[in-house]
C-alpha cells in the first residue's frame, strides 16, 4: 500500500509512539492499576491492527490513506511501550527472589514468540490480501489477549513511606542499553532484505531468516533470565552484549552458514538482552526497578528512532549497501559492550 519512503515514515512513527508509551506507562499504572493498564495496551493493539485493515482496493489513496496508517501505527507504538514498560517489572515483583530473572525472561519471550507467530501467520493471511492480513492479526491478538488477561500480575502498590533512598541514576546502564538498541536496528529492519536481495536468495529466504531471528529470540529471552538468576544480571548482560558483537560480525560475512548463524544469534541477543537488562534494573533498584526500567526503555526507544532515520539515509547514500548499515551497527554494538564493561553497580 505504500512506497519505501512512506514505509520508513510509518516505522519512525511507530517507534516514536513506543517511546511515548514507555514514558507514560508508570503514570498510567498509578492512575488505573497494572492489570487495567495491560488490558488497555492490548485493546489498543487490537484496535490499531483492525484499523489498519481499512483500505479500499489496496489503494493507500482510498478511505483512510497514509494519514490513517500514520495515526494507527503510532497508536500501536504507544500500546507496545505501555506493555513493555509495565509487564516485566510487574512479573518480577510477584515472583520469588530466585526466579525473578526467569520471570522477566518469560515476559520478554512474548516478543520473540510474536515474531515467530507473525513470520508463520502473515504469509498465510496475505492470501486474503493486505487488509485480510491486518484483520487476521487483529483477531489473533484478540484471542491471545483473552487467554492471557486472567493471568496478569497483580503486584502490591509500592509504599511511598518505605523508600530506601533515591533510585540509582544508572546512567551507564541506560547508555549501554541504548547503544545496544541502536546496534540492533540493522538486524531488526534489514535482516530479511539482506538475505533476499543482499545475498540474492529471494523473498522466501528472507522470511525464513526472520523466522530464525524469532526462534533465536525465544531461546535468548529464556536463557537470559536463567543466566541472570545464576550468574547475576551484570555478568549476563556483558555476555549478551558480547554475543551481539559476534552476531553483527557474522552478518557481514557473505557465506550462507554465517548468515544462518548470525540471524539466529541476532535474535538470541536482540530480544534476550532485554531480559538481562531487566534483571540488572532489579539488582540496582529492588522494588523501584520499574523506575529504572522506564528510563532504559525510553533510552532504547530514542536510540532506535534516531538510528532508524540515520541508517535509512546511509542505506540510500551508499547505494543500498547492506555492509554499510550492518557495519555501522557493529560499531554501535561494540560501543555498547565497552560501556557495559566499565559500568559498575553504585555502592
Amino acid at each position: 500500500w505504500v512506497d519505501g519512503g512512506e514505509a520508513g515514515l510509518l516505522g519512525a512513527v511507530n517507534l516514536a509512539g513506543y517511546l511515548a508509551g514507555a514514558l507514560g506507562a508508570r503514570a498510567l499504572a498509578r492512575r488505573i492499576g497494572i492489570p487495567p493498564a495491560l488490558d488497555l495496551g492490548m485493546a489498543l493493539v487490537v484496535l490499531s491492527l483492525a484499523a489498519c485493515a481499512w483500505q479500499v482496493g489496496g489503494q493507500v489513496g482510498g478511505p483512510g490513506g497514509l494519514a490513517w496508517l500514520v495515526v494507527w501505527r503510532g497508536v500501536a507504538g504507544v500500546a507496545g511501550g505501555v506493555l513493555m514498560g509495565l509487564a516485566g517489572p510487574a512479573a518480577q515483583a510477584v515472583a520469588g527472589p530466585q526466579r525473578r530473572g526467569l520471570a522477566g525472561g518469560v515476559v520478554i519471550g512474548g516478543v520473540a514468540a510474536g515474531i515467530v507467530i507473525a513470520s508463520l501467520a502473515v504469509p498465510l493471511l496475505l492470501r486474503g490480501g493486505v487488509g485480510g492480513a491486518w484483520a487476521g492479526l487483529a483477531g489473533l491478538v484478540l484471542l491471545l489477549w483473552l487467554v492471557a488477561r486472567r493471568h496478569w500480575p497483580r503486584p502490591e502498590p509500592a509504599s511511598r513511606g518505605t523508600a530506601s533512598g533515591p533510585v540509582p541514576a544508572a546512567r551507564r546502564l541506560i547508555l549501554a542499553y541504548a547503544l545496544s538498541g541502536a546496534g540492533l536496528v540493522a538486524p531488526m529492519v534489514y535482516l530479511g532484505d539482506l538475505a533476499a536481495r543482499g545475498r540474492g536468495l529471494g523473498i522466501e529466504a528472507g522470511a525464513w531468516t526472520w523466522l530464525l531471528f524469532g526462534i533465536g529470540g525465544l531461546v535468548g529471552t529464556l536463557a537470559g533470565g536463567a543466566a541472570a538468576d545464576r550468574f547475576g544480571g551484570r555478568r549476563a548482560m556483558l555476555a549478551w552484549l558480547g554475543l551481539q558483537v559476534l552476531a553483527l560480525g557474522l552478518l557481514l560475512v557473505s557465506a550462507l552458514p554465517a548468515l544462518i548463524l548470525g540471524a539466529a544469534l541476532a535474535g538470541f541477543v536482540g530480544v534476550g538482552v532485554t531480559s538481562v537488562v531487566l534483571a540488572v534494573a532489579r539488582e540496582r533498584a529492588g522494588a523501584d526497578a520499574a523506575v529504572i526500567w522506564v528510563r532504559v526503555t525510553a533510552g532504547f526507544g530514542v536510540a532506535q528512532t534516531i538510528t532508524g532515520f540515520a541508517l535509512a539515509a546511509l542505506f540510500a547514500a551508499s547505494g543500498e549497501s547492506h555492509s554499510a548499515v550492518f557495519g555501522a551497527c557493529l560499531a554501535l554494538s561494540a560501543a555498547a559492550l565497552a560501556v557495559g564493561v566499565v559500568d559498575r553497580r553504585p555502592r
